[in-house]
């Protein structure tokens, strides 16, 4: 049986999107081939393992005795009745304040609100408590099948700014086995640049920030990108994060980086006002993110949470205009953002319910939702492309499902996640209730 560590040569008897079943091979952590499968497997006969304990946050990569997937030696997976996808991608998220909302002042508020309950409480987080929480969440991930992260980490106030930053990086190095995840520095206006360039020494690999909130939206973006060039570092930048079109940061990030060259190294994420455009007005600032090569991040469930409050009726919905990024064909991912802290006290570490929020909220195919959380992903980050394609990463998560509906609208508890061509989680989940038993029924 292959066990969680262990690489993963040859997954047999899966069910892909398309409806196909195959054998998928894997060398060297690189897909070689997708054939059809050998044997016809009825996947509604096919055994999900013994009963076994869920693999939770606290203890993803736990190995359970007997799981799905056991049939064959080491290196091999028989997968009959699953439905394997590529690995998701979650784009956007804030690692150091996850699982934080019970530590703070729990105030149900909007963006301004959430910034004020947190910087209250970063004024006493320590290091080692960033990296406890972030650890936490990472495991979630990991366990739900996400296996490529892009964290922002804030410089925090107190004797130590670069505590957090630290802790994030640290933890980054000792993951890089089982995921990749990628450590973006959340500059504030106004930082020291003695301080910034400590940040980057520690090793982050993108620069973020927020030009919209500063006084100087201009101003901020002139400052980042220059940082961005001198350090030789990609961008990652909160844009327009409100629903009112007075502020349009966008459209001088999109001139800056023309101007500058810096084609495909550009994220724009949130975008919330991008949703509120008239139709001429948002076909314009569609034409500049295109030509600008940016690549635009939303973040439905942190964005529907704090976006909105202010209007007693009809109330707008905290995303940008993503049918019509996609038509244009810009480049569009979308994640979690916050995770159980003062800017969202819900999620669940899982891309699947990004994508869910995306069909429910945003109007998108379960298709195009789901290349948000995957292949979209993976090219905001500047990654291979990874699935059961010929060529591709061999990233992959596999599903308990019938189909990708059925997939992204359930938690799909079990599931089997492989990086790289090494298995790094399974979860198995037994689920009994009278109704699918012989016990109570009516007379």
């Amino acid at each position: 049986m292959t066990r969680v560590g262990q690489p993963v040569h040859r997954i047999t008897g899966v069910s892909l999107v398309d409806g196909t079943v195959a054998d998928v091979t894997v060398e060297n952590g690189i897909v070689t081939a997708v054939d059809p499968a050998t044997a016809s497997v009825d996947p509604t006969d096919a055994p999900v393992g013994p009963a076994t304990a869920p693999v939770g946050p606290a203890s993803a990569g736990v190995d359970p005795a007997g799981a799905a997937g056991e049939a064959g030696g080491d290196g091999d997976l028989s997968l009959p009745g699953w439905l394997l996808l590529s690995a998701t991608t979650e784009p956007h998220a804030h690692l150091d304040k996850a699982f934080s909302w019970r530590g703070c002042e729990q105030t149900y508020g909007d963006l301004r609100a959430a910034i004020a309950s947190w910087c209250a409480y970063a004024e006493t987080v320590t290091g080692e408590d960033v990296y406890r929480r972030a650890r936490r969440a990472l495991s979630a991930y990991l366990a739900n099948g996400c296996t490529t992260v892009r964290t922002h980490a804030d410089i925090l106030p107190g004797p130590e700014p670069l505590r957090g930053i630290e802790a994030m990086t640290r933890l980054r190095d000792e993951v890089r086995e089982l995921m990749d995840v990628q450590v973006a520095v959340l500059i504030p206006e106004g930082t020291p640049e003695p301080l910034i360039a400590g940040a980057i020494a520690l090793g982050v690999d993108v620069l973020g920030g927020c030009p919209h909130l500063c006084a100087d939206p201009v101003a901020e973006t002139t400052c980042l990108l220059d940082l961005a060039e001198r350090f030789g570092l990609p961008v990652d930048l909160h844009t327009d994060e409100q629903l009112g079109t007075d502020v349009l940061s966008i459209r001088e990030l999109c001139r800056q980086v023309r101007a500058r060259g810096l084609r495909q190294r550009v994220i724009a994420s949130h975008c919330v006002s991008l949703g509120s455009l008239e139709p001429e007005q948002l076909a314009d600032v569609i034409a500049e993110v295109r030509a600008a090569g940016i690549g635009i991040v939303s973040l439905p469930i942190t964005n529907l949470y704090l976006q909105g409050r202010e209007h007693a009726r009809f109330r707008p919905r905290g995303l940008p205009a993503l049918r019509a990024l996609l038509d244009a064909g810009v480049d569009v991912a979308a994640g979690g953002d916050n995770l159980r802290d003062p800017f969202n006290p819900m999620g669940r570490a899982d891309p699947f319910e990004t994508a869910s929020l995306l069909i429910t909220a945003g109007h998108l195919d379960a298709a195009s939702a789901l290349a948000t959380v995957t292949d979209g992903g993976r090219t905001a980050l500047g990654l291979p492309q990874g699935g059961p394609a010929v060529g591709a990463c061999a990233n992959f998560v596999a599903v308990r499902a019938d189909s990708l509906t059925d997939a992204l609208a359930g938690p799909g508890d079990a599931r089997i996640v492989v990086h790289n061509g090494r298995l790094v989680s399974r979860t198995v989940v037994d689920r009994q209730t009278a109704l699918t038993t012989s016990v109570a029924r009516p007379r």
